[in-house]
């Protein structure tokens, strides 16, 4: 057994081959070859434990994390967790990979996804409200598919804020990453937005005129009772796209807007419709993508990483 922790994830894969993996994996969600029961959600506390299993494609896993939102009090990844790669003929486990890098790579791969197919190749603009490892490694992915020459960045937390640019600054020195005094300034002086939060409010202003002709991702809120976006934001989009139809019932960006009537379900589609050609976007229109994440984005990713570390000799072989 290949035992995969933080750097041995991230020294394995590089950006362009998630990206690339995500992407077929939407494909194969809309296919329908692949098995993913509803993931068990299990709250303790003011936390969540999320088990999430599928099989695809002759490879088969399973994540365990927990979502601990105070952990941001203690400068500590809101994600804790493991993923299991297991052989599908033996059922032998082939990798134990740490949880949280492996999230934040497929998440940052899936809004990266969005922004390619949603946005309009020019936008030299991005917004993060979130300064956390989820909203890092976002920044970090959009870098790689668009020529951005500044990011706005917004957080509760200044020192967060300045580990964000600083960090940024040495992935990429000739861009000007800003620290905004509040997120209606980010969305301001941004082209596309991405809200990393675990807010039970919206973190985006209800205030139409700045929102208008903006690109929104949202990936933080994953229950009914977390809300990032304002009614302003489904004043303006024609459509809403998301990852996994799961997602109209989990988080409270969509059952909102739903039980408000600010949006109906004939406007919500997933994002393979859209790469699949099954329904167009005006990428100079505003829009907006919700990501909840589903467990074949965790599969294809860990497949990926435990692939590449076997050829690059990362990682610990472990008795099991």
């Amino acid at each position: 057994m290949l035992y995969l922790g933080r750097d041995e994830i991230f020294e394995s894969v590089e950006v362009e081959e998630l990206i690339d993996v995500i992407e077929s994996s939407i494909e194969l969600y809309e296919s329908g070859n692949y098995k993913m029961p509803t993931r068990l959600h299990m709250d303790y506390s003011e936390n969540t434990l999320l088990l999430m299993p599928s099989s695809a494609e002759r490879s088969v896993g399973t994540k365990l994390v927990n979502l601990t939102p105070k952990n941001q009090e203690k400068e500590i990844p809101v994600i804790q967790g493991c993923y299991i790669l297991n052989d599908t003929d033996s059922g032998k486990i082939l990798s134990i990979m740490e949880g949280s890098s492996l999230t934040a790579l497929r998440t940052g791969a899936v809004g990266s996804v969005a922004i390619k197919h949603m946005t309009p190749k020019s936008i030299d603009s991005l917004g993060v409200i979130g300064a956390g490892v989820q909203g890092f490694h976002q920044a970090l992915f959009v870098l790689k598919i668009r020529d951005l020459t500044e990011v706005w960045v917004y957080d509760l937390d200044d020192t967060q804020m300045k580990e964000f640019r600083e960090r940024l600054l040495k992935e990429k020195e000739d861009i000007d990453v800003y620290m905004a005094d509040s997120s209606k300034e980010l969305v301001k002086e941004s082209e596309v937005v991405i809200t990393t939060t675990t807010s039970s409010e919206p973190v985006i202003p209800d205030e139409s005129d700045i929102i208008e002709g903006k690109h929104f991702i949202g990936i933080g809120s994953y229950k009914p009772n977390m809300r990032e976006f304002s009614k302003a934001i489904f004043k303006e989009v024609q459509n809403v796209f998301i990852d996994t139809e799961d997602a109209i019932e989990e988080t409270g960006d969509l059952v909102t807007p739903l039980e408000e009537g600010w949006i109906n379900e004939e406007q919500i589609y997933t994002i393979g419709k859209l790469l699949n050609q099954e329904v167009g976007v005006n990428p100079n229109s505003t829009t907006f993508f919700k990501s909840v994440g589903m467990a074949l984005f965790d599969l294809v990713t860990a497949n990926l990483i435990y692939k590449k570390a076997k050829e690059l000799e990362k990682g610990k072989e472990i008795v099991f």
